[in-house]
């Protein structure tokens, strides 16, 4: 698992924590409205899985191999390390961790792709399963509380909870990111959520008009 760090409307509703509420976001409670827009990425990267062949939720769509599986896939691991592991709450504590785990001697990329042998199923429930660790890792602590990232250099390895779900958070949304390019690559599918997709009104003839305009404001640039 590569969780090493970078040189990185709500969908459910908020999320509930004991004593939190978020009243029209007029009275905000800080692990409330970080934990509903986490939660708002989580969702969304998941969604753009649903109704793919196996095939197509797996298949490489960029150079670099990005692929809707491998994001959820990554996505868990993220959770599981950050918001586990980091805290002595490690959620690999009673049996042995994955292949790809950060403690396992994995090839670089292993948490991106699914090999044949690990199901949909096996990786969805796993990425579901991080959410629930990681909420109660949440509840548990103060957003003052610190830990310790485990594959971080020594010197720099004590963080705060704030911190990592900040940290998270911007992981999980930069991906969610990646999954809606990935979907409309694969099968024109967009949209925000299942029930609103916050894009423009218009039909296909529209949006090629569109994207045709863009081409020729994009030569017209390179041109002149």
């Amino acid at each position: 698992m590569d969780v090493r760090p970078s040189p990185e409307p709500s969908l459910s509703g908020p999320v509930s924590v004991p004593g939190a509420t978020l009243p029209g976001m007029t009275a905000p409670h800080a692990k409330a409205d970080l934990l509903r827009y986490l939660q708002d990425a989580r969702d969304a990267l998941l969604w753009k899985l649903d109704g793919l062949s196996e095939y197509d939720v797996r298949r490489p769509l960029t150079p670099t191999g990005t692929n809707l599986l491998g994001l959820a896939k990554h996505a868990a691991g993220v959770e599981l390390g950050y918001l586990g592991d980091t805290f002595g709450r490690p959620y690999f504590a009673t049996e042995p961790p994955p292949p790809w785990w950060y403690t396992r001697d994995a090839e670089p990329n292993a948490d991106m792709w699914a090999t044949p042998e690990e199901s949909r199923e096996r990786i969805t429930g796993l990425y579901r399963q991080a959410w629930r660790h990681s909420d109660r890792t949440v509840e548990a602590l103060e957003l003052e509380a610190t830990g310790q990232v485990p594959w971080w250099p020594e010197e720099r390895r004590e963080v705060t909870l704030h911190h990592v779900l900040v940290r998270v958070i911007a992981d999980t949304q930069r991906h969610a990111g990646h999954a809606d390019i990935v979907r409309e690559l694969i099968d024109g599918s967009t949209g925000l959520t299942p029930a609103a997709d916050s894009m423009p009104e218009g039909d296909r003839a529209w949006w090629e008009r569109h994207r045709a305009r863009l081409e020729r404001a994009a030569r017209e640039a390179s041109d002149g």
